[in-house]
């Protein structure tokens, strides 16, 4: 059972990386990557949960945006977490999501909606990079909203007026800092209409083209038609097609492995790296 995208507190999931580790352990998923929102924070914690029945791929979800302000998310897995130019990068976006943040809020306060930047931070773990999902705790915690999925569906999403972006690399930039760093990297959930805009069957080309291994097929937020053009795109480009949960822990509908990658597809992607790196004691 292998899931290769999960979060934990170290960005905007509601489980320790220890804890996380335990959760798949008690699952049964025997292949899990940690894959914190610009951040490879919990790496090290997640390594001192682990057990024999499981291994763990160390990875970060990077936030990227196309040269015509679509959102990407790019799942970079196995790659040298000493590598300076990754690490610089994942600073970069880290260090612009709390003037982002204020931005939101203040967009929020202007139509008479009671939240402040304070009320997101309380919802916001010790050393977690603050995101959306954490103002969506917070007015879930205000009253605002009964969820964090309602929170998206209503207010948060991409297309929300209320929606804010932040400087972040380019979905090609980021797939070369990968590779520089001996990684992978797949793109998660690419046609997740539900989240806003999304990338057209064109973008891949220039993404192939930069060197992305593999693309996130089976995830909730991508319907069955969504998953059988990705699966057909994957194919004719010969990448490794994934399937993950993208579990964030409670506040989420995300179960952990409610989506898995097969396991000859992960041979495959786990070959593309220049290094064995994943994780076992």
């Amino acid at each position: 059972m292998i899931d290769l995208h999960t979060h934990t507190t170290c960005s905007d999931g509601t489980d320790s990386p220890f804890a996380l580790v335990k959760k798949a352990l008690a699952t049964g998923v025997t292949t899990l990557a940690i894959t914190d929102h610009d951040s490879t924070a919990g790496w090290s914690e997640a390594i001192t949960a682990l057990q024999p029945q499981i291994e763990l791929v160390l990875g970060a979800e990077i936030s990227c945006l196309t040269s015509d302000g679509i959102s990407v998310h790019m799942l970079g897995l196995l790659f040298d977490g000493e590598n300076a130019a990754i690490q610089q990068i994942l600073a970069d976006s880290r260090d612009t999501r709390i003037p982002r943040m204020r931005k939101m809020v203040e967009l929020l306060r202007a139509d008479g909606i009671d939240i402040s930047l304070a009320d997101v931070q309380a919802q916001t773990p010790a050393g977690a990079t603050v995101g959306r999902p954490h103002l969506a705790d917070a007015l879930v915690r205000k009253g605002v909203v009964a969820s964090r999925d309602e929170a998206f569906l209503n207010l948060l999403n991409n297309e929300s007026k209320y929606y804010v972006t932040h400087a972040a690399p380019t979905p090609v930039e980021a797939i070369r800092a990968i590779h520089a760093a001996g990684g992978v990297a797949v793109i998660a959930h690419p046609f997740a209409s539900r989240r806003g805009q999304i990338i057209t069957s064109e973008t891949f080309a220039d993404l192939v083209a930069a060197g992305l291994n593999g693309i996130e097929v089976d995830h909730r937020d991508q319907n069955a038609e969504e998953r059988k053009t990705l699966r057909e795109i994957a194919q004719e480009l010969n990448l490794v097609i994934t399937g993950s949960s993208d579990y964030h822990g409670t506040g989420k509908l995300n179960a952990m492995a409610e989506n898995t990658t097969l396991a000859a597809q992960w041979e495959a992607l786990e070959a593309q790296a220049d290094a064995r790196r994943v994780v076992r004691v």
